[in-house]
């Protein structure tokens, strides 16, 4: 079979940076899928992506599909010829569907015996006609936040497609997608002209060709050539680049031919917060900042140039004007704010709606250090404590409304700038940490707050949402979930189970209602909801801490609502599930389960009806067994009692070999299970052990 490469080229006006990784992603899968439909087998497919281009190569595709032959069964041998011998209007209706002639006809053994058959034989298409579909299909199929339409092409793409390069081989395609034609020209950078074009003869000399007219189509090279860049540009030994994968990233898919450059600007802004200059250059400009060896900023940064390296001097000019205006802004922002205390921004947080239904910010802010104090009531914390906890709920919304976040231009530091005011404010260090903690954790791989305090409001202010969202009915279902309850519920008990709290969480559930109810519909609005929504968060956290799901399940009957709890019971019946003879336990835990499961009306045991040796040790060590329990059990020593069960299971074992607890006696049988139930319900208050999974050779 024949084979060639294949490329495949979109060139664009610039895209956005956030596009192209989804974009080159869809067109790839795209293709697999539809060359597999298709039966075009490849040996590799590469993507190649810049601002304004994506682009496909396909190495060693075949140029022809197979032909294929298939056997189509007809009507039976007994009803295919009439009395004289020919053929019956069934067969030549099946001949004339499967395009066949009466010398194409064979016989075939079927199990409903002899039929009429004949081979159809279909030629393979070629790749040429099959890839003229797939490339105007595809264009439809990638998939953009937004896309746009224009002149009067009902194409629509994220940006106008400007030129199509299609080679089979050495061969163009004869292709159009939105009045282009597919030809061999690509183009080049435009800071050597507007229409910088360049032609490719075949897929191998793409990369080739494209350097010389300043393009590195290659994402990967492109990326490590500008890690290597800023890596060596400083060229002082006593500063160095801030590392930050997700601005390599970004910059990466900015600019077609990287140079970095060095730039400066006026010292004076170094009066600023930190953040606040690190945002302005990555966020806005996506300039990489410059640190000295002592950890504090400097006033140089590295931007990452798509001009011609020759005139970076003139490049950097232009930068350093932008970022000076940038910086200009966050200046005034900064000193108008400074102009009053944090404290005096709290009551304009009334001019701010939360949600329409649970009120302004400040009737949060509010909400948020009730819920602190009950926390810290049900944590008994002392008076210092509670002090802060209360400074720091009260002031912990009160940056929104600043300048800085009021005008849109750094909404990512919420919490950082109050932090900073309260800092400049002379607030206690933990009332002013606790404001920036109170956010975390962002997201899954966010920090936790390190604070109490922060800790401490952080759940408050997040179960204030969760209990607010839902009990107002707009309950996250799939992935809508847009107040991100989700994120919230896992970072609660993150929380709890990293700072080690004793926190009922159902109780604080309730709280959290009593506060909440002036603004519900009616009183506990959805609160079983919440009750199953945190359950869900704790399922989540024991997953994340790779505890197997039979071992939740086991842990998940006891309440919940003792996170910390929780974790410690399952990390310790996880520990012991390797243990062949915890194993054994399990088996005959589920024996002892599976013959009372059905029975209700269980009692106390009475000793007089015990017979059998086996069943007295079994009372007499069960009775030993429960005050084993009881004792390790308020003191959470989980590890402790598991081997005490461990050792109880040989006992279990031997009463099922020796006693028949089904006896025809029924005062024996249901005192038998009596003494069954007393021990199901003692293992059930560490864990449900018919729910572990059992394998191998155990059972």
């Amino acid at each position: 079979m024949d084979k060639k490469d294949f490329l495949f080229e979109i060139g664009v006006e610039e895209i956005p940076a956030g596009y192209i990784a989804n974009a080159v992603t869809g067109i790839k899968k795209y293709f697999v899928k539809r060359l597999r439909e298709e039966r075009l087998s490849f040996q590799e497919m590469k993507l190649y992506s810049t601002p304004r281009r994506f682009t496909l190569w396909v190495k060693q595709l075949e140029t022809k599909q197979a032909d294929i032959s298939t056997e189509r069964i007809g009507p039976a041998k007994t009803i295919a010829y009439d009395e004289n011998g020919n053929l019956s209007k069934a067969a030549l209706g099946f001949l004339r569907s499967a395009n066949a002639e009466e010398k194409d006809i064979y016989f075939v053994k079927t199990p409903k015996g002899e039929k009429l058959a004949v081979k159809i034989e279909k030629k393979g298409k070629s790749a040429e006609l099959i890839l003229k579909d797939i490339i105007v299909e595809v264009i439809g199929k990638i998939d953009f936040p937004k896309t746009m339409r224009w002149g009067e092409n009902k194409i629509s793409f994220a940006r106008p497609i400007r030129w199509l390069l299609v080679l089979l081989g050495t061969e163009t395609i004869p292709v159009e997608i939105s009045g282009i034609p597919a030809g061999k020209l690509s183009y080049g950078n435009r800071f050597q002209k507007l229409s910088n074009s360049v032609e490719i003869n075949s897929p191998a000399e793409y990369e080739g060709r494209l350097k010389t007219v300043f393009v590195i189509p290659d994402r990967e090279e492109r990326k490590s050539l500008i890690s290597e860049q800023i890596k060596k540009i400083l060229k002082s030994g006593n500063e160095k680049v801030v590392e930050d994968e997700k601005l390599l990233e970004i910059v990466t898919d900015l600019v077609e031919f990287p140079t970095a450059v060095v730039a400066e600007f006026e010292k004076k802004y170094l009066k600023l917060p930190e953040k606040i200059i690190i945002s302005t250059l990555s966020q806005h400009q996506k300039y990489f900042s410059v640190k000295n060896n002592t950890g504090e900023l400097s006033n140089k940064f590295i931007f990452i140039s798509n001009g011609n390296p020759i005139y970076s001097d003139i490049i950097k000019l232009g930068n350093e004007k932008v970022i000076k205006a940038r910086l200009e802004d966050a200046e005034f922002f900064f000193e108008e704010d400074r102009k009053k205390p944090l404290e005096e921004y709290v009551p304009k947080l009334k001019e701010v709606t939360f949600q329409a239904k649970l009120g302004n910010l400040l009737e949060k802010t509010e909400r948020i250090g009730r819920i602190a104090a009950v926390i810290s009531d049900n944590l008994h914390l002392n008076k210092n404590e509670k002090n802060l906890i209360n400074r720091a709920s009260w002031l912990c919304k009160a940056d929104l409304v600043t300048m800085m976040l009021g005008e849109k231009e750094f909404t990512k530091l919420q919490g950082y700038i109050g932090m900073k005011y309260a800092e400049l404010d002379g607030e206690p260090a933990e009332v002013c940490q606790a404001i920036y903690e109170h956010y975390q954790p962002r997201g899954q791989n966010d920090e936790l707050p390190k604070t109490l305090t922060g800790s401490i409001v952080a759940i408050a202010d997040k179960m204030d949402t969760i209990c607010g969202i839902i009990g107002v009915g707009l309950i996250p279902s799939g992935s809508n979930d847009p107040f991100a309850l989700r994120r919230a519920g896992n970072g609660i008990v993150q929380i709890i189970d990293d700072k080690k709290l004793e926190l009922d969480l159902t109780a604080l559930i309730d709280e959290t209602f009593n506060i909440l109810n002036d603004k519900l519909e009616k009183p506990n609005n959805n609160k079983t909801k919440v009750y199953e929504f945190f359950r869900q968060r704790v399922y989540w956290l024991l997953k994340q801490s790779q505890i197997d799901y039979d071992v939740i399940e086991s842990v998940m009957h006891i309440d919940y609502s003792d996170v910390y709890d929780l974790k410690r019971r399952a990390a310790d019946v996880q520990k012991f599930k390797q243990r062949e003879d915890f194993i054994k336990l399990v088996i005959g835990f589920k024996r002892v389960a599976n013959i009372i499961s059905e029975i209700t009306n269980l009692n106390e045991v009475e000793e007089k009806l015990l017979r059998e040796d086996s069943e007295k040790l079994l009372y007499h060590e069960f009775l030993k067994l429960n005050e084993i329990v009881s004792e390790f059990l308020p003191e959470k020593n989980y590890e402790k009692i598991m081997e005490h069960l461990v050792d109880f299971g040989k006992i279990i074992d031997k009463f099922f070999d020796d006693v028949l607890v089904n006896t025809e006696n029924i005062a024996l049988r249901k005192n038998r299970y009596n003494l069954l139930g007393k021990i199901r319900e003692l293992f059930l208050k560490v864990a449900d052990l018919s729910k572990i999974v059992v394998e191998g050779n155990f059972i």
